[in-house]
């Protein structure tokens, strides 16, 4: 069919990873669908192949009408980007619209590596609701609508093709986000979906709720996608990349960025530093952190930091006093009765906050805030403690960093901080 006009964008007041609605053509046969980020869709001789579901419920229904408006070829295949929740929640709803249309079950395919990750996901499903409910600031009854797990019929370890000829595509393992994730090549047009491998900013490495992962292979993959050398490039956020010459930079110079944190990192613990200690020493050199494409508005260069720390180093933070602690509500309790001039640290923290120091002030306040004990001031350090998150989160770039800090601040206003871990 013939190439139709670029609908609209989401609007400002869209939850974060929902991107909008309708789709782009990107290439003959070749479109975006705009959902929980970018989903494809693919036109091959064998059906249509689309990668990713959505979210489910009006986001997927419209993710089906923009591409009946493209075709009205039977749906082959739906392709997992990658395990993480919510990108493929609305598989029934395509399911049940291949039925109503009378075509054949489309095959749901995805790496080998998902039915582990969607194991784990039910293992630690209250777990999962939790930080997501944080990071994300939904109420956990939100995520438990939302976050519907569907296992895939077919799996694939490195490279499966789909379809012949000039209108076959490649499915690609593309390990990144996730050790799970991939990319669809469509070698003809020389079309690349990235997937979760290729967004506009950042690498998500070292997402502070999240397991480890690792920037050296992600910057393989990078590396390998650049190889197949790419006209159009669409990434899971973000802009569409066109221009081969632009779209192998934004790949390699990406790949360079995570390389060169992995080595720095490696290098302070080599001299002995701990995480805090490497923190403190990097700088972020604007030659290779200062592209459009590495802003830190989802990911952050030094939540990469700390996942190398991280992968490198145990659990212990080097202070003896925690290898073997005692109950924190006890040591809680303690620190509160041993604070004598709790007026001085309320009037001290205080003092950082009144000249916008709001990192110091927190430092300073959670010798109070983080206490236990009946004292008012403890009380009043937890309301300070909430009001200056609230200002620090107005300093940070990072999406996820930002809804950490509120998320925090609204339970220590609810006083749900305790169960948390929060204080």
């Amino acid at each position: 069919m013939n190439a139709v006009p670029p609908t609209r964008a989401a609007p400002a007041d869209k939850p974060f990873l929902i991107v909008g609605e309708g789709s782009d053509t990107v290439g003959e046969g070749l479109h975006l669908l705009r959902g929980q980020g970018h989903a494809f869709a693919a036109e091959t001789n064998v059906g249509l192949v689309v990668v990713d579901a959505g979210p489910g419920g009006k986001v997927t229904a419209g993710m089906i009408a923009a591409l009946r408006a493209l075709s009205d070829a039977p749906l082959h295949a739906l392709c997992f980007s990658h395990g993480h929740l919510g990108y493929n929640a609305g598989i029934d709803q395509w399911l049940a619209h291949a039925e109503q249309r009378g075509d054949p079950r489309p095959r749901l395919i995805a790496h080998a590596n998902v039915p582990r990750r969607l194991a784990r996901y039910r293992e630690t499903a209250g777990l999962q609701h939790r930080l997501a409910e944080m990071q994300f600031r939904r109420p956990a009854a939100f995520f438990e609508r939302h976050l519907a797990m569907h296992d895939p019929d077919e799996t694939f370890e490195d490279r499966l093709v789909i379809g012949q000829g000039e209108r076959r595509v490649e499915l690609h393992w593309a390990p990144s986000e996730t050790d799970d994730a991939i990319a669809l090549w469509a070698p003809a047009q020389r079309v690349l979906y990235g997937g979760a491998a290729l967004i506009d900013s950042m690498p998500n490495v070292g997402t502070p709720l999240r397991t480890l992962r690792d920037p050296v292979r992600w910057a393989q993959t990078l590396e390998q996608l650049a190889t197949l050398r790419p006209e159009v490039a669409v990434r899971e956020f973000g802009p569409t990349l066109r221009g081969e010459a632009p779209i192998r930079e934004v790949l390699l110079h990406t790949a360079h960025a995570l390389r060169w944190l992995r080595a720095q990192t490696v290098a302070l613990m080599n001299e002995g530093l701990n995480e805090a200690q490497i923190l403190a020493r990097l700088d972020f050199p604007e030659a290779v952190f200062g592209a459009d494409w590495l802003k830190p508005t989802y990911g952050d260069p030094s939540y990469v930091v700390r996942d190398v720390y991280r992968a490198e180093n145990g659990w212990w933070d080097r202070n003896p006093t925690t290898l073997h602690p005692a109950s924190p509500d006890v040591a809680a309790r303690e620190i509160g009765a041993a604070i004598t001039d709790k007026a001085g640290v309320l009037a001290h923290a205080s003092s950082l906050a009144s000249r916008g120091e709001w990192q110091l002030a927190l430092h300073v306040i959670d010798l109070l805030a983080t206490a236990q004990g009946e004292a008012p001031e403890i009380a009043q350090a937890r309301q300070l403690k909430a009001a200056w998150l609230r200002e620090r989160a107005g300093q940070v770039r990072s999406y996820v960093s930002r809804n950490l800090l509120l998320s925090s601040a609204d339970r220590l206003e609810a006083g749900t901080h305790a169960q948390l871990g929060l204080r």
